[in-house]
């Protein structure tokens, strides 16, 4: 939706004009992969797929939240307790409307219409594209864009995520959210929360997205049980999160029996996808696709076999994709169980790679995947 129509459907649905409008982005990571939550390193980019929401100041101290894509609207009354409910996806706004009032940002009431062409379900983060959009929304209305520092900010909208949505998500999606750079990918620290902005423009390259269109909800109990896993082999390894172990440490402890089973697993993928993430850092800045690409397919490999979150589909989308002329790797991406492929390649082979890939799946699959390029892209803001 352009942001005229967007601006037409908001004066048609709250009888008044929009004060403006903010953005959003999804987020692709293309390295990294439930390493947040252990303290470990995540290379994610902004991407071009974003959440628009328009919004005016009210004169009262209601504040409404709508979807052009979701169920029912929701309101609710600055002052008064703001607590989950239903519908459900106006949770992830209502919590951070609560997480901004807890830090004792003082917000105005105000109408919010949201519009976004992140996939539902599809692994692009579109919780936080949303949580982020709404947050943007509330201040901008309130005439404190920018007062919340963005580290905070994003805190906010992962506690909100938390809380509201009962999703137990580490801190990336809604960093990137907030801290993408137009052309860059962020190395994102994920224990001190320190950055470092990634060279990621170069335009003899393309990464292409790849929907399997198979959802999944992080909330409903896989995720969490993944995290669980993880800090219990952290608690028997001594140490305080999988961030402080090495792969020998993985390798002694399976060895002398001190781990075993899922736990093994488990931290046999988040030892081996940080030191993966780092390396696949040192090859982007030295623009050493082919390097960056072995990386890309150790780590689906971790995630498929030791972490146990891609699925037919996705493994399917990195077989096409392995070995065709222009292509240097492709890995799933986001919590898993569904949800988007990535593929690195040359920009000139780029439509002769997205074709056969959709062919392959389609043959295999019966339907063709929606498959797009994106770049870098900068974080949320106002935009009009």
């Amino acid at each position: 939706m352009k942001i005229e129509d967007l601006k037409a459907a908001f004066r048609s649905r709250y009888e008044g004009p929009a004060e403006g409008v903010v953005r959003a982005p999804g987020r692709v990571n293309l390295i990294g992969e439930h390493t947040d939550y252990n303290d470990g390193f995540v290379l994610p980019i902004a991407i071009e797929r974003q959440t628009l929401g328009a919004y005016a100041r009210r004169d009262d101290s209601t504040v409404h939240f709508a979807s052009m894509q979701a169920g029912p609207a929701v309101s609710v009354t600055l002052g008064e307790p703001i607590d989950p409910g239903e519908p459900q996806w106006a949770n992830y706004c209502k919590g951070v409307a609560r997480g901004l009032l807890d830090r004792g940002v003082e917000l105005c009431g105000t109408d919010v219409l949201f519009e976004s062409d992140v996939p539902l379900g599809g692994g692009l983060s579109s919780s936080a594209s949303l949580e982020v959009a709404a947050a943007t929304a509330l201040l901008a209305a309130a005439g404190k864009a920018g007062a919340v520092p963005d580290t905070e900010l994003a805190k906010i909208c992962q506690t909100a995520e938390h809380e509201f949505a009962g999703a137990p998500c580490g801190i990336m999606d809604q960093s990137i959210a907030i801290m993408g750079q137009t052309g860059r990918a962020l190395l994102l620290d994920c224990r001190s929360g320190q950055v470092r902005q990634v060279p990621f423009d170069d335009p003899g390259v393309v990464l292409l997205v790849a929907d399997t269109q198979v959802k999944h909800d992080i909330a409903d109990g896989g995720y969490a049980a993944r995290r669980d896993q993880c800090y219990a082999a952290a608690k028997k390894l001594s140490v305080k999160m999988l961030r402080d172990a090495d792969p020998e440490t993985v390798r002694r402890a399976a060895g002398d029996g001190t781990l075993g089973g899922k736990e093994l697993m488990r931290a046999r993928h988040v030892v081996t996808e940080i030191a993966r993430t780092l390396a696949a850092c040192e090859a982007l800045e030295a623009r050493d696709y082919a390097r960056f690409g072995e990386m890309m397919y150790g780590s689906h490999a971790s995630c498929r076999d030791d972490y146990e979150i891609s699925c037919e589909e996705l493994d399917a989308v990195v077989e096409l994709a392995r070995g065709r002329d222009g292509v240097y790797g492709a890995r799933m991406t986001g919590g898993g169980f569904g949800g988007c492929a990535i593929i690195l390649a040359d920009a000139g082979e780029s439509d002769t790679v997205s074709a056969a890939v959709a062919d392959g799946f389609e043959k295999r699959f019966g339907r063709r995947p929606p498959i797009f390029a994106t770049r870098a892209c900068p974080g949320a803001g106002v935009i009009e």
